[in-house]
């Protein structure tokens, strides 16, 4: 096995990460032009019911995995790690089976629920995937429990090329052949399905390569029974928390549509367009915290394996290298997002100035968000490392709460509408991110990475970089005539404000280049000490 240290692992999942992003927009880009807004609301109300149960199947059981393998590799225990994998493999093909078949056969009701009939045929078309996902997920678990992310990267890849090509040349088809949006929106979601099976099948040959070494290895397995008992303990409660979030979003979403219809009295077209945009600004707000997701992924096996061994010092120098790359990543996304809100949805979509007066407000709220966001998937993965797994589920769940609380109220006053949901979900993450952080000042005491403290030059750096943005966009549009030179020419200069600003303030650490390939080299390049 090919094990990666923390930072390594998290650069070949960040690396995945903005390769599977850049396809992910050469998919979702041409799909919204293909199928319009309409046809993108039905294709994102499929992805939310897809999301909980991708949620139930995908939340826990792998960070329950990642823990378990990686405390029984730091023992030396291989027979062990063989049977935490048959033990999650039983969990997750009963998920999966059950999932797909309450997708395919409630299609419709499930439509109906969520205000968008014409969604059927797209929720139909992504079923398969939940079991294929359960089978994937179990194979990265075991992979990502012995800090080998390389596999996961790889099968990430290979999901996004099939969702590309299979997903918009089907939706391109069927809306050619039938002129139905609908169908169309099934054919675009199709190719997700389709990229589930290919990424199984390769993990399947990996993990047969992988097991057949472990097998000459040493250790005594716990009882079959017992391993599940385990697995479920530490599982079930971060995949409650996780999917009572989901399932908060479902309702959520529902209200959203209901109160626009109802409080505000849109027509139903009406309606879908406005969710319509509100679901393109919500997928570039999930897009910088991908690139925290591989830390956090990374992180887990990483502190458990220090913390089985007794190394304090080393648990809290990954947790605190940990926060700084965080920051370095989400924070100027965050701020830019924010400040060019307006070129980014004029490059991206094309929007006009009606379309514009709706997703303006939205994206600028959702870029304050994300930053709240990227602190909260950090702080529950540190807590979950060290073995507290209830206490981010009760938080997250709080936070689901009152982020229906204000999306009710604000959606149904007319001058907001669907502007008031950003402001919802930022409500939600700053009170779960409020809550953690309390939680881990009284858990880890003395032992609790200094998270606030981490965030000052990041933060300092990404709003330096956020006022040149947005000065560089209103000279350029001054002088340039094309929004794509003005947007693009924006964020290239923020780019280069913000790198020379995080070397000029030596935001990265000593520690923190040690961990990379080569970090004595990159710390005499970045002169840090």
């Amino acid at each position: 096995m090919k094990r990666q240290s923390f930072l390594q692992g998290a650069a070949i999942l960040a690396l995945a990460t903005a390769i599977v992003k850049v396809i992910g927009a050469l998919y979702k880009i041409p799909l919204g032009n293909i199928i319009g807004d309409d046809g993108y609301g039905y294709f994102t109300t499929a992805y939310d019911i897809y999301s909980v149960l991708l949620t139930i199947s995908t939340a826990g059981l792998p960070v329950a995995m990642s823990r378990m393998i990686s405390e029984s590799l730091a023992l030396g225990n291989h027979a062990q790690i063989r049977r935490v994998y048959k033990a999650s493999l039983y969990v997750f093909l009963t998920i999966g089976i059950v999932g797909t078949g309450g997708m395919l056969l409630l299609c419709r009701q499930l439509a109906e629920f969520m205000e968008q009939p014409n969604a059927w045929a797209s929720i139909a078309a992504l079923a398969p995937a939940v079991l294929f996902v359960c089978v994937i997920s179990s194979y990265r678990g075991f992979f990502q429990g012995q800090s080998n992310m390389t596999p996961t990267s790889v099968s990430q890849v290979f999901e996004a090329l099939c969702k590309l090509f299979i997903g918009l040349g089907a939706a391109w088809v069927v809306l050619d052949r039938t002129g139905d949006v609908a169908l169309a929106a099934g054919g675009a979601i199709l190719g997700v399905t389709v990229g589930c099976i290919v990424s199984a099948l390769y993990l399947g040959v990996k993990h047969r390569k992988a097991s057949a070494y472990l097998s000459a290895q040493g250790g005594e397995a716990k009882p079959l029974g017992a391993t599940v008992r385990q697995l479920l303990a530490i599982a079930v409660p971060i995949t409650i928390g996780a999917a009572g979030l989901q399932i908060i979003n479902l309702v959520d979403a529902k209200i959203v549509m209901a109160q626009l219809k109802g409080a505000v009295g849109f027509t139903q077209t009406e309606a879908d367009n406005l969710k319509g945009i509100y679901n393109f600004c919500q997928t570039l707000f999930n897009l910088p915290p991908a690139f925290i997701v591989p830390i956090t992924v990374s992180i887990i096996p990483s502190i458990t394996s220090y913390l089985t061994v007794g190394d304090r010092k080393s648990t809290l120098l990954v947790e605190e290298s940990a926060v700084r790359i965080s920051a370095l990543l989400g924070l100027p996304c965050g701020v830019g997002l924010a400040v060019l809100a307006e070129p980014i949805l004029v490059m991206l979509r094309g929007y006009g100035p009606e379309q514009l007066a709706t997703g303006v407000p939205i994206l600028m709220v959702f870029g304050v968000a994300v930053i709240f966001n990227c602190l909260v998937l950090l702080t529950n993965a540190t807590m979950q490392a060290h073995g507290n797994v209830t206490t981010p589920l009760l938080d997250m769940l709080i936070g689901g709460i009152v982020k229906v609380i204000v999306n009710y109220a604000l959606v149904g006053i007319p001058s907001l509408n669907i502007v008031g949901a950003p402001i919802g979900t930022l409500c939600c993450y700053i009170t779960i991110l409020s809550l953690n952080l309390i939680s881990m000042r009284r858990m880890l005491r003395d032992d609790c990475p200094r998270i606030l403290r981490t965030l000052a030059k990041p933060l300092a750096a990404s709003l330096v970089m956020g006022a040149a943005a947005w000065a560089a966009a209103g000279l350029l549009g001054r002088v340039a005539s094309s929004n794509t030179i003005v947007c693009l020419g924006a964020i290239a200069l923020a780019c280069v404000v913000y790198a020379i600003l995080v070397v000029a303030m030596r935001i990265v650490t000593r520690e923190d280049c040690m961990l990379l390939p080569k970090g004595e080299k990159l710390a005499k390049i970045l002169r840090v000490r």
